[in-house]
């Protein structure tokens, strides 16, 4: 996911950001209920002479529910990161920053966050990729 914030575009991104939990987290009740379907066609023709084992139907239904329980989690932990971004790049805008080898330097006009991480766009065109050893005041 990419987002621009600069001004007014912080809200739009955030309400992007919920949207795309929301359909993850949508597609993976879908994979839910195509797992329960799958176990109930297995159970309608399975051989009554010789019949699944309850124990491990219940020992697939609850690992699959601890997988999806481990998705939504990780979904919700997606959205609550690409927020924070979203919020220290609102943050950022209008201060100095300069680069970690000392080249770049100049007023932050916008920052674009994106899943590899977020770059500034500086008053003077130029731009600088927020990383470890940026110094911004």
């Amino acid at each position: 996911m990419t987002a621009a914030v600069s001004g007014a575009t912080s809200a739009t991104s955030t309400s992007n950001t919920a949207s795309a939990a929301t359909t993850a987290a949508a597609s993976s009740t879908m994979n839910y209920n195509q797992f329960l379907q799958l176990l109930m066609t297995e159970l309608k023709y399975q051989d009554p002479t010789s019949p699944m084992d309850p124990t491990s139907q219940l020992s697939q239904l609850a690992s699959f529910s601890a997988v999806e329980q481990q998705v939504q989690t990780n979904t919700t932990l997606t959205s609550l990161l690409n927020n924070t971004m979203i919020n220290q790049a609102e943050s950022a805008i209008g201060k100095t920053v300069t680069s970690s080898d000392g080249t770049v330097s100049g007023t932050i006009a916008s920052v674009t966050v994106s899943s590899s991480g977020s770059t500034a766009t500086l008053t003077n065109g130029k731009t600088v990729t927020l990383a470890t050893g940026v110094t911004i005041s």
